[in-house]
């Protein structure tokens, strides 16, 4: 455990803290990482990137214009120590969030290899840079909540719960997180924190949603393209339960976790929960029937039929440690979120400006997570 000092006093993101902060994103060009560098922008830090090119077309790190408001962004693979490390040392941040990954779980049936390398040298590289870097004080590393060893309990999983995987993306995933705990015991652990000054916590996020998502194989882009097109948005596995909320809202998390790190040192150098509230954990089937009624026209679905390979079925988290420590709980109901995702990507048809429009957004939940 670390230092024992109370929760922050803020219960919502501060954007003074952030106003002037170094921060380093790895995976800043994808979907989650286009929409915290926009946030962090927003809000006056110094951004500086490390990632591939994006990898769809179209993108919102290419929309967007995410690279504008950068201070330095490299084209890289986590996969690549020496690029990485030099990169993070010529950055010189004293926040740093890890969102590179390969995060399909398809994809990872197709190449398990770059899966592995992928999450987990990846984090090992990213880990070892930080190592390596003087000054950085917080460190994010973004999993997931497949990184469970999911047993399809009807309740949420805890941060305590036993980590495991079944499909190569899952077990990748719980194999990061594993070597997060070890860096934290090895070389940063909070009995000598007065010496190296990092702090490093995980954060476990559930399914997200929100606009600017082509990522193939995933639910909502899926949907939008069918609905966009008038045709039939086919479901793979429409029964299956799954923790859904906004993209904002684990952003958030991580924001005033990263805070809590830099501020109270090792007090909060965990695994943490951002999940939605457990009325939001809904079936795809329910997901894909709201979309079709709030996008209105001849909107609908069918079950795709076909041979597909293994996912859970039954998958929650429980968020208490973060309700209760860090003060963080959704502030979007589900049908809240999917209106903010059929509004942003029906601005994106009608040619609307992207980087103003997302931004809208992002004030928007500010001000809802503020009052």
């Amino acid at each position: 455990m670390g230092q024992q000092q109370g929760p922050l006093e803020s219960l919502a993101v501060n954007a003074e803290f952030w106003r002037g902060k170094r921060v380093f994103l790895t995976g800043h060009t994808g979907f989650k990482g286009s929409w915290l560098a926009l946030w962090l922008q927003d809000m006056g830090a110094q951004v500086s990137g490390f990632a591939l090119e994006p990898l769809s077309q179209p993108n919102l790190f290419t929309l967007a214009g995410v690279a504008q408001g950068l201070h330095s962004s490299w084209v890289g693979d986590v996969r690549d120590l020496k690029a990485l490390t030099q990169a993070l040392r010529t950055a010189q941040p004293e926040i740093v969030f890890h969102l590179a990954a390969q995060a399909l779980v398809r994809a990872s049936y197709k190449d398990p290899v770059d899966t592995y390398s992928t999450n987990v040298m990846g984090t090992v590289h990213l880990l070892e840079a930080v190592r390596h870097t003087p000054g950085v004080k917080a460190v994010v590393n973004v999993t997931t909540d497949k990184c469970y060893d999911n047993r399809e309990w009807d309740w949420g999983y805890r941060e305590n719960e036993a980590l495991g995987g079944y499909d190569p993306y899952s077990s990748s995933k719980g194999a990061a997180e594993l070597v997060s705990a070890a860096y934290r015991n090895s070389y940063f652990p909070s009995k000598h924190h007065a010496q190296h000054g990092v702090a490093l916590a995980t954060a476990r996020a559930g399914n997200v949603i929100g606009g600017g998502d082509w990522a193939q194989d995933r639910l909502i882009p899926d949907i939008v393209a069918a609905y966009s097109q008038d045709r039939a948005a086919e479901i793979r596995n429409p029964h299956a339960i799954r923790p859904w909320q906004h993209v904002l809202e684990p952003l958030r998390g991580y924001l005033m976790l990263a805070q809590s790190l830099y501020e109270t040192g090792t007090a909060f150098a965990e695994a943490w929960n951002f999940g939605p509230h457990d009325r939001d954990s809904q079936t795809v089937g329910s997901i894909a029937t709201t979309m079709a009624q709030q996008w209105g026209g001849n909107a609908h679905w069918n079950q795709d039929a076909g041979e597909h390979p293994h996912e859970a079925h039954h998958l929650k988290l429980d968020i208490s440690k973060a309700r209760n420590r860090l003060k963080w709980e959704p502030k979007l109901s589900l049908q809240d979120a999917l209106r903010l995702v059929i509004e942003w990507y029906k601005h994106h048809q009608r040619g609307s400006d992207i980087r103003a429009m997302t931004t809208t957004q992002i004030r928007a939940y500010q001000h809802l997570d503020a009052s």
